[in-house]
């Protein structure tokens, strides 16, 4: 993993509390998938209890519309090298099986499609640059 790793994570705060929490745990694994060492370790406390940690740097939940996400996933994708790029498509709800969603993904066109959320991880500098002007969804 880089040296100067930072994450972000985007979401739509249109969306209904219980989809902001589905689409943002969802990117998490899809970012921690790609970076093991982002949490891959255990804690051992004082009587001997070991935890799996949730991860061992700042995960900023920004948000932006739809179209912002959209535009931001179009800007990341050509970014080459150790990155990660975790996009959550609204058309992925209606499927509830993943061999259906991956069926489905060669058909699809990204540029054209709702993007309910984006998680992005990579070197600092172009994190910063995708999501410098974001606000934090609150």
């Amino acid at each position: 993993m880089l040296p100067d790793i930072r994450l972000a994570i985007v979401i739509n705060p249109d969306l209904p509390l219980g989809l902001i929490a589905n689409t943002a745990g969802a990117i998490a694994i899809g970012l921690g998938a790609r970076f093991p060492g982002l949490a891959a370790r255990q804690l051992i406390d004082g009587q001997e209890r070991a935890i799996d940690i949730s991860s061992n740097m700042p995960v900023p939940m920004l948000q932006a519309d739809a179209d912002t996400i959209r535009s931001l996933l179009l800007k990341a994708l050509p970014q080459q090298g150790e990155r990660a790029i975790v996009p959550f498509p609204a058309f992925a709800r209606s499927l509830h099986d993943y061999r259906e969603y991956e069926a489905t993904f060669p058909g699809r066109d990204l540029s054209q499609e709702t993007i309910d959320g984006l998680g992005i991880a990579g070197p600092s500098k172009w994190v910063k640059s995708l999501t410098g002007s974001l606000k934090l969804l609150r």
